[in-house]
């Protein structure tokens, strides 16, 4: 089974948002409220990183990252809405891989956990593997998306594959079409958008409530999940 990332969190709703996004993002989080609970439950489930609040009461997020630290190197994003500790989360002898401000977007939380998993796992593909809730077999064509096919056609595919290779970047509508139409066959730039559309279509079939195609004004389209 997965590992789990284990979100520690007094505020319930908050970890509950968090807990939702991160498992659209195909990863498996648990929830601990508090501070005392932390250590114990690392030894035991071993979890494949810790998103962990600087303010949990019973006991707080330096003394518990120092704790973990003494016997685990798992990655740690602390969360704080004091800016006066920033200088302290980012001191080596904390520990700490990551720290996030608050208020923060739950999106720029998933995004954080992938980079920093990247990092400590530099030779494991994550956005291609566990944690991304689209999968692409170039060899078959086949698409899937949260585990359920996803019916594109072979222009519709190698679009998808080209934004999705390279997430976060921007391509322009010229670049897509030297991509998908390596004859350079002359057709309307508007043909992009009409097979952006066309995917955009099918994936919300499965999944309505997440973009992983994003339109960026004046310059073209990025996939981010």
């Amino acid at each position: 089974m997965m590992k789990p990332i284990l979100i520690v969190e007094d505020e319930v709703k908050l970890a509950k948002l968090l807990a939702d996004y991160l498992q659209h993002a195909g990863f498996n989080p648990a929830m601990l409220h508090k501070g005392t609970e932390v250590v114990a439950w690392v030894k035991a489930k071993q979890p494949e990183l810790i998103l962990l609040d600087l303010m949990v009461p019973e006991m707080d997020g330096l003394e518990i990252c120092k704790a973990i630290r003494s016997f685990s190197n798992v990655p740690i994003i602390m969360v704080t809405a004091r800016v006066d500790e920033i200088d302290r989360l980012l001191g080596l002898e904390l520990g700490a891989d990551d720290y996030i401000c608050k208020p923060y977007s739950p999106r720029e939380v998933v995004a954080r956990v992938k980079a920093v998993l990247r990092r400590a796992h530099p030779h494991t593909n994550t956005e291609a593997t566990v944690t991304s809730p689209l999968q692409l077999d170039a060899e078959q064509l086949a698409a899937t998306y949260f585990g359920k096919p996803v019916p594109l056609t072979a222009i519709e595919f190698k679009l998808l594959q080209i934004l999705a290779d390279k997430p976060g970047r921007i391509f322009n509508r010229q670049q897509l079409m030297e991509h998908i139409y390596e004859d350079h066959r002359i057709v309307s730039d508007r043909t992009i958008d009409s097979h952006i559309k066309k995917i955009r279509k099918k994936l919300a079939l499965i999944n309505d409530e997440q973009e992983v195609i994003h339109s960026v004004y004046g310059a073209g389209y990025t996939f981010r999940e």
